[in-house]
Parts: structure tokens; C-alpha cells; sequence
């Protein structure tokens, strides 16, 4: 006989081992696939939403960037051209008048 049918006397049937699956109720069980097929749905829709959201703020972010390097850009060319930008007059004022205040601060602390 063949080895597979037979083990230790007994008439083993080919096939799977194990539990056998219970009998579901198919109606139940088509209907919690449905529900997670409409959370899957749902999951990816907010993923999607906020990826959405991601992409925009990056976008954005870059216009604000863009903006910012075309301002150095023309205040290079300006200073290329012997001209000093008001905007870099009123930063290197400002530094002045901050280094000059702290340095103000320091004085009257330690004496």
C-alpha cells in the first residue's frame, strides 16, 4: 500500500491538516468584507487628503523661497552696480544698534 494512505494501520486521507473551517454564515461574512473594503476606502482617502496637504504647504514653502532668492538676487545686482539697498542699510543699522545696545549692557552691568 502506499505510505501516504497508510500510517500505523490507520487510512490517512490526502489533503489539508489541521482545524477544518467552521461553517460561516455566508451572508455575514460578504458583509464584513464590504465593511472592510469601506474602511479601506475611507483610510485611503485620508491618506491621500493629508499627503494633499504635504504637497501643498511644500509648495508653498518653495514660492516663499523663490521669493526670498530673487530678492538677494537683486540686491546683488544692485550692490554690482555701486548701490546699497535700503533693506541692507536698515539690517546693518539695526546689527549696529544692536551690538552698540548690548554692548551698552554689558558696560553698565559690570561696573
Amino acid at each position: 500500500m502506499d505510505e501516504n494512505k497508510m500510517v500505523t494501520g490507520k487510512v490517512k486521507k490526502p489533503g489539508k491538516r489541521g482545524r477544518k473551517p467552521a461553517k460561516i454564515d455566508l451572508k455575514a461574512k460578504l458583509e464584513r468584507s464590504r465593511q472592510s473594503a469601506r474602511e479601506c476606502r475611507a483610510r485611503k482617502k485620508l491618506r491621500y487628503q493629508y499627503l494633499e496637504e504635504l504637497v501643498s504647504s511644500k509648495e508653498r514653502a518653495i514660492c516663499a523661497l523663490r521669493e526670498e532668492l530673487e530678492m538677494y538676487k537683486q540686491w546683488c545686482s544692485a550692490m554690482d552696480a555701486g548701490k546699497i539697498p535700503s533693506e541692507i542699510k536698515a539690517l546693518l543699522t539695526g546689527d549696529e544698534q544692536k551690538t552698540s545696545q548690548s554692548s551698552k549692557k554689558k558696560n553698565s552691568i559690570s561696573m
